[in-house]
């Protein structure tokens, strides 16, 4: 599934690399001998060897009929290299070139891809450490990418796996949420912490954060002597989730 669309010209001429002309350098190699040899590369797992490729094409012909294939697919080495930076650059070049690119689904797919893998490098598998704890911004980035896929184009082989994927996205932004308003309370900042838990109850409904997020709106309403507000919280939370243990901790609450 995330294997990018390799375009088809023709057969790879592995025996010209690799036959009469193997001392040819490949300083000289023409434009279709330098992309398959990328992609052959590329499909063998060699993505070094692909992106040297790749590269001395975009520089040697930057506008011949592999350019746009090969920008994506540069992208892709960049992605399964972990060179998040390189990879979004080359994905935001080939969106600029090429507005109507009929493969522009799987920019839009892979660029989500790569913000998502933000910050879920070897010693991010190494420490476990919960999603919702890193910085949201790339996790933001990700939803978007994913989001204007399913919008734009809604046939694409790219939307389940995208529609899987912001479902992910959601819980963790709505659980980050959930940290910084415990984070305000904590530190009696009850005007903050009750923003942070409203903008779950408003924007992030039916994710598993929402009931901790209108505990924390019940009662940091409930210490600004908002009562009224308050009780709203309470009387939802009651409703949706009758034995949350949250309920008795709102009743507890005293006021400031």
């Amino acid at each position: 599934l995330h294997q990018p669309y390799l375009a088809k010209h023709g057969e790879s001429p592995n025996m010209a690399i690799f036959g009469d002309e193997e001392e040819e350098s490949v300083d000289n190699w023409p434009e279709d001998k330098l992309y398959h040899a990328a992609k052959d590369s590329l499909e063998t797992g060699q993505c070094g060897g692909a992106i040297e490729n790749y590269q001395r094409l975009q520089t040697r012909y930057p506008f011949g009929p592999y350019a746009s294939q090969a920008m994506l697919e540069l992208a892709y080495c960049y992605y399964k290299s972990e060179n998040s930076a390189d990879a979004l650059g080359q994905i935001d070049r080939f969106l600029q070139l090429n507005p109507t690119h009929p493969h522009k689904d799987y920019a839009y797919y892979l660029r989500g891809l790569v913000n998502f893998n933000i910050g879920r490098g070897l010693t991010a598998r190494i420490v476990a450490r919960d999603p919702s704890q890193r910085d949201p911004g790339a996790a933001l980035r990700s939803f978007k990418d994913f989001s204007g896929l399913v919008k734009d184009f809604p046939k694409s082989r790219y939307i389940e796996d995208s529609k899987l994927r912001m479902l992910y996205l959601r819980n963790i932004l709505a659980q980050h949420e959930v940290n910084v308003a415990n984070f305000y309370m904590r530190r009696g900042a009850f005007v903050a912490a009750a923003n942070r838990a409203r903008n779950v109850v408003e924007n992030f409904q039916q994710t598993p954060a929402m009931p901790e997020a209108l505990v924390l709106l019940a009662k940091s309403y409930k210490v600004l002597e908002l009562n009224d507000l308050s009780n709203d919280a309470l009387r939802v939370l009651e409703i949706n989730y009758p034995n949350h243990p949250g309920i008795t901790e709102v009743n507890k609450t005293a006021v400031r």
